[in-house]
């Protein structure tokens, strides 16, 4: 059974810092394609960045240079930096695992962020 748990959520300050972690288990972590997604109130869920099972990494333009996706397949996670955040980043950011980029894959539960001064 997959589980993805995410943490690291939380209340920051315009241009502070966060870093979110998901902990996988239940599925061969290194041959799968990561991605950490984010919903706004009244808003689409949207990519936000993704880390390829080879280590290939793409961010959504609104993100690039702020944020850093990265993954330890030898403890199964896979992290996001984020820096210089905004308010306009604040959402639930979700976790995916998925085999084939373009699948639906699993889902973690989420994780709150709210960039407020």
């Amino acid at each position: 059974q997959v589980q993805l748990v995410e943490s690291g959520g939380g209340l920051v300050q315009p241009g502070g810092s966060l870093r979110l972690s998901c902990a996988v288990s239940g599925i061969i972590f290194s041959i799968y394609n990561m991605g950490w997604y984010r919903q706004a109130p009244g808003k689409q869920r949207e990519l936000v960045a993704r880390i390829t099972s080879g280590g290939v990494t793409n961010y959504a333009d609104s993100v690039q240079g702020r944020f850093t996706i990265s993954r330890d397949n030898a403890k199964k996670t896979v992290y996001l930096q984020m820096n210089s955040l905004k308010p306009e980043d604040t959402a639930v950011y979700y976790c995916n695992a998925a085999r084939y980029i373009g699948t639906t894959g699993a889902w973690g539960q989420g994780t709150q962020v709210t960039v407020s001064s």
